[in-house]
């Protein structure tokens, strides 16, 4: 005779599915650290799960069964959700109706145009088709598109044509995601293309802001996109180490960090 599964396993598993639905993929580490239980603990809440096709266990975490083989932007867009969409709050709180707004292609750009569908007026110039999507024929906006090379993984437009394009441009604000942020090498990221668009996108507005969550700092990336003083913002979750922090204090960058409360996740 099967066990009923008592109140709080039930009420467990509600909000185990509930955290992998909002973030598509969760570590177990993660989970158990948030309930505050043994890592065990977390594999018998998950298995039941995990029989039942909720769930899906990949490599020491689990996800939903329908995200597997889904496209790496996507996957990207779900990591972190949590950091990304404060960062994207805080970040679309120095932008007003009717501004003027360069945004590059990314996860954490593409939640900030999300946000930013509460202005009205925009003029947004980007290379992201997502963004472009979301943020053209609605509230007044006009969006320009860089044109060029259109990538398969995240459908943004590169090379020299979109490079040419954003040139023509200068915008009261510029809002960057990149891939690694260090004290001496500055911002980086893994792709020649999208370091190349991100360093010219920068020299393009009057305020030039890298949006990103903190597991970019301290990492090495693979192509430079600029020094610390490429830059006059940063917007995060949370707090660089001393030395990261001590660098871009030297080098005028403000700081901006996004509200705790927008952080907390009930569990």
């Amino acid at each position: 005779m099967s066990q009923t599964p008592s109140p709080r396993h039930s009420k467990r598993h509600a909000e185990i599915l509930r955290i992998v639905r909002e973030e598509g993929t969760c570590s177990i580490s993660a989970l158990a650290d948030r309930f505050g239980v043994s890592h065990e603990s977390i594999r018998r809440d998950v298995k039941p799960l995990t029989e039942i096709g909720e769930l899906l266990k990949v490599h020491g975490a689990v996800t939903l069964p329908h995200r597997v083989g889904e496209a790496r932007f996507e996957k990207r867009m779900r990591e972190n959700a949590y950091a990304k969409r404060a960062i994207a709050k805080l970040a679309a709180s120095q932008i007003n109706d009717g501004d003027t707004v360069l945004l590059d292609t990314g996860t954490t750009t593409s939640v900030l145009a999300r946000e930013l569908l509460r202005r009205r007026g925009l003029t947004v110039v980007t290379n992201s088709s997502d963004i472009a999507r979301t943020l053209a024929t609605v509230n007044d906006n006009i969006v320009y598109m860089a044109g060029g090379e259109l990538r398969g993984d995240n459908g943004a437009a590169f090379g020299a044509s979109a490079i040419e394009f954003i040139k023509r441009f200068r915008v009261r604000h510029v809002m960057i995601s990149i891939g690694a942020l260090d004290a001496e090498a500055g911002a980086m990221d893994y792709n020649l293309q999208e370091a190349e668009f991100a360093r010219i996108a920068l020299t393009c507005g009057q305020r030039a802001s890298i949006v990103t969550d903190h597991s970019k700092f301290g990492r090495s990336g693979l192509v430079s996109v600029c020094g610390l003083d490429g830059f006059h913002q940063l917007i995060t979750d949370k707090a660089p180490d001393r030395e990261l922090q001590d660098a871009l204090d030297e080098a005028g960058v403000e700081t901006l960090l996004a509200p705790a409360e927008e952080l907390v996740r009930i569990a």
